[in-house]
């Protein structure tokens, strides 16, 4: 199987650090976003969304991060990355979807203004945009930060692809100042997650 991946990518991390935990070899095939390799004609006839990561197992080819970690873990039957039983399933669908749709697009937006926009020369942060997403951000990991409280992984004793899809972004809650220090449950999940073998494996080379 090849990977369509980009080592600064934090969703093209979850993909990766699935498939390590999962004992998946993956071909990787850099698309560049810094030269704007997602642009080109013959990367959107594989992902039309233009962005990583894609994956393409013998011809069939999917995207979307979430959905390349589930279809990983369904191809090694017995695994508790992302369990088979209805409800343990569910319950990782609903973090899964959680990420998606409110944690992801909030601390996407923070690094976009106070990282991005710096490393890409695109003029400085919009500082209303800040502070609507920083207070997205402060409740959702507030939620999260009650979840974990009684829980050593997010769907209880456990590492799923559930944990990936909500630590990944978190690489960059220094440089895009994520206003996360001050939940103490999640960071001590995230500890947890940056001792495992697959992030250390996936850490992207020092920028500049």
């Amino acid at each position: 199987m090849k990977l369509y991946s980009f080592p600064y990518s934090s969703n093209a991390r979850k993909a990766r650090m699935a498939a390590l935990l999962l004992g998946i070899d993956l071909e990787l095939v850099t698309v560049d976003l810094g030269k704007g390799d997602q642009r080109k004609p013959e990367y959107l006839a594989i992902n039309p969304m233009g962005r990583v990561p894609a994956l393409d197992d013998n011809g069939f080819m999917l995207w979307e991060s979430n959905a390349i970690m589930a279809y990983l873990a369904d191809k090694k039957p017995g695994n508790t990355l992302y369990p088979a039983a209805a409800q343990p399933r569910a319950d990782v669908n609903r973090w899964l979807f959680w990420a998606a749709n409110h944690w992801g697009p909030a601390l996407a937006a923070l690094n976009f203004e106070n990282r991005l926009k710096a490393q890409y020369k695109l003029g400085p942060p919009d500082p209303a945009q800040v502070k609507r997403q920083e207070d997205f951000a402060r409740t959702f990991g507030g939620e999260l930060d009650a979840h974990l409280a009684k829980r050593q992984w997010v769907c209880g004793s456990a590492i799923t692809i559930a944990d990936l899809a909500i630590a990944a972004i978190l690489m960059w809650t220094g440089p895009a100042k994520f206003p996360v220090q001050s939940f103490g449950h999640v960071q001590s999940w995230f500890a947890r997650v940056k001792g495992l073998d697959a992030w250390k494996q996936t850490e992207p080379p020092p920028v500049g």
